[in-house]
């Protein structure tokens, strides 16, 4: 019996690789070779991943139709494993959220899940999608161009973009804001989307659904808070924030090589995702924050989620990210890097923590906080936790 043999593909950010990508995509949708997208570089990422994942060894389940390779949190190597019918199902759950079919602007990475799932969705509805060459970085001036490619067939049009495109879109404005109104959703996720930030782009006209999900579940599959159909959603167990729960036909099938993480993670039929979350009466789901990025600071515990919302709602502040630092007094305290509108009128500190001080109490206050230009962030677009507590810490102990 033959095995499924791999097709490892390295993956930059031009037009020509993600075209590439299209067309293996379509391939292993269609029983092909398996797609495994390798970043291009740095060399030493490269490596681990290939390290890990063995390409050279076929699969065991033909099934298989993409390996999307993620280290997560831990920095570990991994790979989901993204059935074909996984993924038809995601792509299926998704156009019948937003209301039919469309054309899609790719305007993400094409080796993460999300940008996959731009081409997978694209494929699903018979057009390829139009490919925004993010060679020299995200531009509001070529997202505008590249949308124009979009629009001009007049269907329903689509995009997908993390948090710190979509506030540029919206701060910068001109013609990247006013293509970015006429996309008939604009889905937002790889990184929490601040409150702010949402009000914002929809008070701007921008049909913006905020979207939860990772590579092992295809994606986003979780929208405004809402599951899409056939998603399960559900706290791990006991009342309050718990480990969040998913379950749905778009779940991976486990993890490459790793059959003891497999077992662990993904047990009849749930998927037990590292955020903290909490389900209200409606059935909305609000995400806290990582399990293992919760502050105990003098025996409380502190999720940094909320405390970033009322950051980013606060005059002057663009975007926050909060962490825990060493103390030997609290054991940790509670610090953040702010990220301001204006660089040369900065907020003040001490107003930021009083705002956090009325809503969420005194513990919850950052003892700490700097300002920064910007935020480290990691794969498409999720801010690097652990590069803002170094930045933090050799702050404080400079």
């Amino acid at each position: 019996m033959t095995r499924k043999s791999l097709l490892a593909l390295d993956v930059d950010s031009t037009v020509p690789s993600a075209e590439l990508v299209v067309a293996a995509l379509a391939r292993a949708l269609d029983g092909g070779p398996a797609l495994l997208p390798l970043p291009a570089g740095p060399e030493d990422e490269r490596a681990r991943l290939l390290a890990a994942l063995r390409p050279d060894r076929p699969l065991d389940d033909d099934s298989v139709a993409v390996i999307v390779p993620t280290s997560g949190s831990t920095g570990v190597p991994k790979g989901v494993l993204l059935t074909a019918a996984a993924l038809r199902a995601s792509a299926a759950a998704t156009h019948d959220r937003l209301g039919g079919p469309g054309r899609w602007l790719l305007a993400l990475p094409a080796r993460h899940v999300a940008g996959i799932q731009v081409i997978n969705r694209s494929l699903s509805a018979g057009a390829a999608p139009v490919v925004l060459d993010s060679t020299a970085g995200f531009r509001p001036g070529g997202f505008a161009a590249a949308a124009h490619a979009v629009l001009a067939d007049g269907g329903r049009c689509y995009t997908s973009l993390v948090p710190t495109q979509l506030m540029r879109l919206v701060a910068e404005g001109g013609a990247g804001l006013a293509a970015l109104r006429r996309f008939d959703a604009v889905l937002c996720g790889g990184a929490a989307t601040s409150p702010a930030l949402l009000a914002r782009a929809r008070a701007e006209g921008v049909a913006v659904q905020t979207t939860y999900g990772m590579s092992e579940t295809s994606g986003g599959c979780v929208y405004d808070g809402l599951p899409l159909a056939g998603v399960g959603v559900r706290p791990a167990e006991g009342a309050g924030p718990a480990a969040v729960e998913l379950s749905g036909p778009m779940l991976a099938t486990g993890y490459r090589l790793d059959p003891a993480g497999t077992a662990a993670a993904f047990v009849d039929g749930w998927f037990r995702t590292g955020d903290l979350g909490e389900v209200d009466e409606h059935g909305v789901l609000r995400v806290l924050g990582r399990v293992d990025d919760v502050i105990n600071t003098g025996g409380v515990k502190i999720a940094p989620t909320p405390v970033e919302e009322v950051l980013t709602a606060q005059p002057g502040v663009a975007e926050a990210c909060v962490v825990g630092l060493p103390d030997p007094e609290w054991g940790a305290l509670v610090a953040a890097a702010v990220v301001p509108v204006d660089p040369a009128r900065p907020p003040d500190a001490e107003a930021l923590r009083a705002a956090v001080r009325e809503r969420l109490g005194a513990a919850s206050a950052p003892k700490a906080c700097r300002m920064v230009s910007t935020l480290p962030v990691r794969g498409p677009g999720k801010v690097d936790r652990r590069a803002v507590r170094a930045l933090l810490l050799a702050d404080r102990d400079g």
